[in-house]
């Protein structure tokens, strides 16, 4: 669905990761890992057309992203940053009808039977509906990053970009979120998502790349991760696996010294 092609990405002139090969394909989760600083956002923003000081390429179904027009982008890929806006005087249903924007002309707005049906079916999808006439401002954290994964929903588009969907939810709240990211696989929909939690990336995701070093470390599933020592180079600590009795793993810090 979108792939990376001896992709360099910069920051102020300065190479912030260099030689990105990787794709993602068609219903296919993938979670995101690294350090602070190491260029998680900045390569999201990236696969959506939002970064331009790269070299190399990002392609979408076989086309480089850079022939896709604004509108067309935004009809292929919903890009959902973390959550740091408080909307004045937005009812959710306002802030998911913004992803309805792609499919109208500059001087439309006026919703259409399918602007309709796409709200309903996002509002519904991430349990909102009822919250449908509450001002934003009104809402919980964890209520928030729902009405923006509806937002992203109602956009309709085949591949989901999320950045830290997860960031200040409690740990009830996240595995929620989670699940209704993972569920969208089930539309054939592409989800990549930046998380801080390694292990929510273990329990989630089909696929894990590791940022480090300038470059990906890797790219894997929870069980092949953790016969690596990815995670160790790109955090600079020791971890500990564990294999839990349902077959699924489990990572965790060693010590709290630095490796030397």
């Amino acid at each position: 669905m979108i792939a990376a092609r001896a992709l360099d990405v910069r920051i102020a002139k300065r190479n912030l990761l260099q030689n990105l090969n990787f794709t993602v394909g068609e219903g296919e989760f993938v979670a995101i890992l690294g350090p602070n600083g190491v260029g998680k956002t900045t390569l999201l923003r990236t696969l959506c057309g939002l970064h331009h000081d790269v070299s190399g390429a990002v392609e979408f179904a076989g086309r480089a992203l850079t022939e896709y027009s604004a509108a067309e982008r935004a009809r292929a890929i919903a890009y959902i940053a973390s959550d740091e806006m408080m909307l004045e005087m937005l009812t959710v249903r306002d802030v998911v009808a913004n992803g309805r924007y792609a499919y109208h002309r500059w001087f439309q707005w006026r919703e259409t039977p399918n602007d309709e049906r796409a709200i309903i079916t996002a509002l519904a999808a991430v349990g909102m509906l009822d919250f449908a006439d509450r001002l934003f401002t009104t809402l919980s954290s964890g209520e928030r990053q729902r009405c923006w994964l509806a937002l992203a929903l109602a956009q309709e588009t085949p591949l989901l970009l999320l950045d830290e969907p997860t960031s200040h939810l409690d740990v009830h709240v996240a595995h929620d979120v989670l699940t209704l990211l993972s569920l969208q696989r089930g539309a054939g929909r592409a989800v990549v998502c930046v998380l801080h939690e390694i292990n929510e990336a273990l329990e989630f995701a089909d696929r894990i790349f590791v940022l480090g070093d300038g470059r990906m470390l890797g790219a894997s599933t929870a069980s092949e991760l953790i016969e690596t020592d990815q995670l160790e180079r790109a955090y600079g600590i020791a971890m500990e696996s564990i294999r839990l009795s349902d077959g699924s793993v489990r990572v965790f810090p060693r010590a709290t010294a630095a490796l030397r």
